[in-house]
């Protein structure tokens, strides 16, 4: 038995897209909804899906934990609402599942790295760490959880990892209106995290939030992971990516000060 699983939060434009790539195949799909105010739930029933309507998580890693404890079977794939699953990846599932079924002591992972490609700009990156991009998504019911305490963070496996066939396609920013929600978001959240760890407010820590981490970002992305085989896309992105430390520090600032007056 397969199960899909997603946390969501406002996705109508992408949920339709994602499950459309797993219907086909998946025995059960669950949903945990983080209080959306469009027709995300709406569009994910139509599908069959099991929605669990929940409080919308700063981590939403703890919603996408939620929907992997609510599943049922053996095999479990977590999708984020924008992302596709191709066709070779939809058949490497199955066979997977098949095996489990049938010889169970054959399969030797517990769960598998799935290769991604990322769309920025509407331009799928090849560089500048953006591809493969691998993240744990495919796994055997037990044998892998979110640790739950940072937005970027992998799955903890008990056993051995492989590599899957195929891709998750992921309609991560497919225009700058997107690009820019994702990063308030993601800047908010690290925020947070910087204030939760104590981080003062000083001559060094500006220095390193402001410029040294920003460039350093910046050069990783571009120079190292050979973000300029993107050109512009590549350049705009390690652009970008380096601007979240010293946005993150700016929130910073404003919160303390928006708390001494």
């Amino acid at each position: 038995m397969i199960s899909v699983v997603l946390a969501t939060f406002n996705e109508e434009k992408n949920i339709t897209q994602c499950l459309e790539s797993v219907k086909d195949w998946a025995d059960e799909i669950i949903v945990v909804d983080g209080a959306s105010v469009d027709q995300t739930r709406k569009l994910a029933k139509k599908f069959n899906a099991k929605v669990i309507e929940v409080t919308n998580k700063p981590n939403f890693h703890i919603n996408k934990q939620m929907a992997i404890d609510k599943a049922k079977g053996n095999l479990i794939l977590q999708l984020d609402a924008d992302e596709v699953v191709d066709e070779e990846l939809c058949g490497f599932i199955q066979h997977i599942n098949q095996k489990l079924n049938n010889k169970p002591n054959a399969v030797k992972n517990s769960a598998w790295w799935l290769k991604r490609k990322n769309l920025f700009l509407g331009h799928w990156l090849k560089k500048g760490g953006q591809y493969p991009d691998p993240v744990i998504r495919l796994f055997i019911k037990g044998k892998a959880s979110l640790p739950m305490r940072d937005i970027h963070e992998q799955m903890k496996v008990i056993g051995k990892t492989g590599w899957a066939d195929g891709h998750l396609l992921h309609y991560s920013n497919p225009c700058f209106k997107d690009y820019c929600r994702k990063f308030k978001k993601y800047t908010d959240f690290k925020a947070n995290q910087l204030i939760e760890n104590g981080l003062k407010i000083n001559l060094i820590t500006a220095t390193q939030y402001l410029l040294i981490k920003p460039i350093a970002t910046f050069l990783k992305l571009f120079i190292r992971h050979k973000g300029f085989v993107d050109g512009i896309y590549g350049f705009l992105f390690a652009f970008f990516s380096g601007l979240h430390h010293p946005m993150a520090y700016l929130k910073i600032i404003r919160s303390n000060y928006a708390r001494t007056n």
